[in-house]
């Protein structure tokens, strides 16, 4: 796949917002990176800007992408109307279907900390995106983490949001402790306002 094919094609795609080029650049560097491109995992997906990239420019044939959403907001989405906008994901991961029909999308509609629960060990690559708060990161990133490959790459958005919110209504620290109590069990591959870290073999609950 030539580098030029590296873009959200706008074609019949509904979107609205767009949180997510500035994220490209650091996710085209991951694709020679990764074993395997088989089965992804998204926790939040929105309109699913995200998603459409992530099968379109990194899930192989024969892959999975598993979106974990509530579809129903948070504090900053108040002026979004969440039926329209999972409308919207459902058109558009209709058309991945159509575009992409040996790459699947699985929607999976409720709370992350209870849809997690029932993933199985083996996502070559876990994107947490979903709420800001940091417990709730937390949660995703202890939940998640189990799920992972040694060798798989997790992702954190937000890492920069909002500093002028107490820390516990951010991601940032939740981000720095997760980090800190699994010292030793990854690599850093980019930290900026998005982490980017590579599990690897000498995590001590590996598998």
């Amino acid at each position: 796949m030539s580098w030029q094919h590296f873009v959200v094609h706008q074609m019949d795609y509904k979107f609205t917002e767009d949180w997510f080029a500035q994220a490209i650049p650091a996710w085209k560097l991951l694709r020679p990176l990764m074993r395997e491109r088989k089965r992804f995992l998204e926790i939040g997906s929105f309109e699913g800007r995200s998603t459409v990239w992530t099968v379109e420019n990194l899930l192989d044939d024969g892959g999975t992408i598993t979106c974990i959403d509530t579809w129903s907001g948070s504090t900053e989405h108040h002026n979004q109307n969440m039926v329209e906008v999972e409308e919207r994901f459902d058109h558009n991961q209709n058309l991945l279907s159509d575009r992409f029909p040996a790459r699947r999308v699985f929607k999976v509609k409720g709370p992350s900390y209870n849809a997690l629960k029932s993933q199985t060990y083996g996502f070559d690559m876990v994107y947490i995106d979903g709420s800001h708060h940091g417990l709730d990161v937390m949660t995703d990133a202890c939940l998640a983490w189990p799920l992972l490959k040694n060798g798989g790459f997790l992702i954190f958005d937000d890492y920069e949001w909002m500093p002028n919110l107490p820390p516990a209504q951010t991601p940032k620290l939740a981000i720095d402790t997760f980090l800190t109590l699994l010292d030793g069990s990854y690599s850093v591959f980019i930290k900026s306002y998005q982490v980017i870290i590579k599990k690897e073999k000498n995590d001590p609950r590996g598998h």
